[in-house]
């Protein structure tokens, strides 16, 4: 699996339990919570405990219009296994149209800005449309996934939105993670098997090398100091204290 040896349940000690009573609380604390669903790994776990334990906690993924084929082929597999919905929010048609007409398709490789600016139209927009009206938002950020992430707090205020940002699995190792998904049998996306242990566009991701980063395959061009879509990243988003979660 995902081309890491993965420990046994019985010596893992991943915190399942930890996981579904973090979520709880959050779901008790806000009446309208969002979990955004990258369909990674981490996600999955997420989205699991989220279904499983049937807490009112709505999941959400945006379809960039680029996604591997194997991503949306995991959409499929989710609604196959949970009875709840997916809710899925596109980027605006006519923008999309806009940059390519003015860029190209592939312009993304052509300078940082312009990648930002595709990450903006394709990602960072739908998501502002997938938070309007929440009061928190559910993410499957790890602190172990990128030197961009080294210090993610489990609970922040995240000021772009105005909303409360949860990162319940900050704490988690990709041992836990994957403990996780092998014991519950949770669905994965098939990528992760090929040697891709972070999923985004299918033109921005490849998979990673021996000794590489986990994210060594997203935006491999750029340098690895900078391996942010814009989503998670903002000057004005700061920690709340931890002991509450």
């Amino acid at each position: 699996m995902h081309g890491q040896p993965i420990a046994s349940s019985q010596n893992s000690g991943y915190p399942a339990g930890i996981l579904v009573s973090r979520l709880k609380e959050i779901a008790g604390e806000f009446g309208h919570v969002a979990f955004a669903s990258s369909l990674g790994a981490e996600d999955m776990v997420v989205a699991d405990a989220i279904f499983t334990a049937e807490l009112p906690i709505a999941v959400f993924t945006l379809d960039t219009g680029r996604l591997p084929r194997e991503t949306l082929d995991l959409l499929e597999r989710m609604r196959g296994r949970y009875s709840r919905e997916v809710e899925i929010f596109r980027p605006g048609a006519d923008e999309v149209a806009g940059y390519v007409s003015a860029h190209g398709a592939n312009a993304l490789y052509e300078s940082v800005e312009l990648r930002k600016k595709c990450c903006h139209i394709r990602k960072v927009e739908p998501l502002a449309r997938a938070l309007a009206g929440r009061d928190a938002w559910v993410t499957g950020l790890r602190r172990a996934q990128s030197v961009t992430r080294t210090d993610l707090p489990l609970r922040e205020f995240d000021a772009t939105h105005g909303l409360v940002k949860f990162n319940p699995l900050a704490d988690w190792s990709e041992e836990e993670v994957w403990a996780y998904i092998r014991d519950r049998e949770v669905p994965y996306n098939a990528l992760h098997d090929r040697g891709y242990p972070s999923i985004g566009c299918d033109p921005c991701t490849r998979a990673i090398r021996p000794g590489e980063d986990v994210r060594a395959g997203r935006w491999w061009w750029e340098s690895k100091d900078n391996k942010e879509c814009g989503i998670h990243v903002s000057p004005l988003t700061k920690p709340i204290g931890e002991k509450t979660l």
